[in-house]
């Protein structure tokens, strides 16, 4: 036998060997499973929520924790979010509102947080994200909070000051955008669609290369994508996703020019989340207007050590001059120290609402 025939001989047992431990994942995968469905009866019977962030978080760490390699932890969450994602499949369909249509980075950022068998509803706005989830046709919802390059989304803050919802989790994701039409040629782009926010994270690479090409403002970067469908002369700039969907080509890979661009996410449900251990809070109050107001609001804050990690401030729409604080805080509502700052925080506002507390990514 020459050395090819040994070669050949030996990948076929490594394939053989391949063979048998597939079969043994399958076989967990599937006892796992009837456990799955059996937890699935004991939360309907106790009305508890079908997704635990917490406990999401808690498998993560732990098999991280234990990896011992080859196999890389990016890719084992990778894995591991599908597996859950079908084993929430299994306890009932788990509905998740976001902003569509489909292959919008809102719709990328649910399938990160929730797999591919999570039950999507895409709406038309974040007015109808919030809605869903409040009157009970999606059990979570999904939307932008703020893009690293554009700075936060007025709207989803506004929507939080009426709505009774909570923030159960946050999503990061590293924006990459592409300009994608039906032929693939750059020379045949007579006009170019996309959405505000990604046309501005483009100006720069726009200005420079195509500096005579109409740029349209459309809905979405996947609204974009469907004007492409229909019109060869159209580009888009939009995802990998939105061009596979929609049957496009890309042009031009990764024009934003940042190239380290990402966009925050929030994950909003009737329900708390629960305590993790390294969590976040987000509150919004607004203050009297005089002298020394913000000063007395934050310096509980820094007099216990909690660390603020963002702060920002909207019209109330109510009187001239006033506003609306929105902060996000190290902590949960339940340690000890976060409910004492917060409590004081209220004698000195005229306004005060917690927002939710919930894991922090990264």
């Amino acid at each position: 036998m020459n050395r090819v025939d040994k070669g050949l001989k030996g990948i076929s047992h490594l394939r053989e060997e391949i063979d048998g431990i597939d079969e043994k994942i399958l076989g967990l995968l599937n006892k796992r499973a009837k456990i799955v469905i059996e937890v699935g009866r004991q939360k309907k019977k106790k009305n508890a929520e079908l997704y635990t962030p917490s406990r999401e978080k808690e498998i993560y760490s732990r098999l991280e924790r234990i990896n011992k390699g080859p196999f890389p932890n990016d890719s084992l969450k990778v894995v591991f979010r599908e597996i859950m994602s079908a084993s929430l499949a299994l306890e009932g369909p788990l509905k998740v509102a976001y902003l569509g249509p489909k292959a919008t980075f809102t719709h990328l950022a649910c399938i990160q947080q929730f797999g591919f068998s999570a039950a999507y509803i895409p709406v038309n706005s974040i007015k109808d994200v919030f809605s869903e989830v409040e009157r009970g046709r999606a059990y979570y919802g999904v939307v932008p909070i703020e893009n690293s390059t554009e700075g936060v989304v007025n709207h989803t803050l506004d929507m939080f000051i009426e709505s009774p919802l909570k923030i159960i989790g946050e999503i990061m994701l590293g924006v990459s955008h592409h300009l994608i039409s039906k032929g693939g040629t750059i020379s045949d782009v007579k006009q170019i669609y996309s959405h505000p926010h990604a046309i501005a994270q483009c100006r720069r690479w726009l200005e420079e290369n195509m500096p005579d090409i109409p740029i349209i403002e459309v809905s979405s970067t996947a609204k974009a994508a469907e004007i492409c469908m229909e019109d060869p002369a159209a580009a888009a700039i939009a995802s990998e996703l939105a061009a596979k969907l929609y049957g496009l080509q890309i042009i031009k890979k990764r024009i934003e020019d940042n190239i380290n661009n990402s966009t925050r996410f929030l994950v909003i449900s009737e329900k708390s989340s629960e305590r993790t251990g390294r969590d976040k809070t987000s509150v919004m109050f607004s203050v009297k207007d005089r002298v020394g107001a913000l000063y007395d609001i934050l310096r509980p804050f820094s007099e216990n050590n909690i660390n603020l990690t963002k702060i920002e401030s909207r019209p109330s729409g109510k009187k001239v001059w006033e506003y609306i604080f929105f902060v996000d805080l190290e902590g949960h509502i339940d340690d000890k120290k976060v409910k004492m700052v917060l409590d004081e925080l209220k004698n000195h506002t005229v306004f005060f609402k917690v927002l939710g507390s919930y894991a922090k990514k990264g």
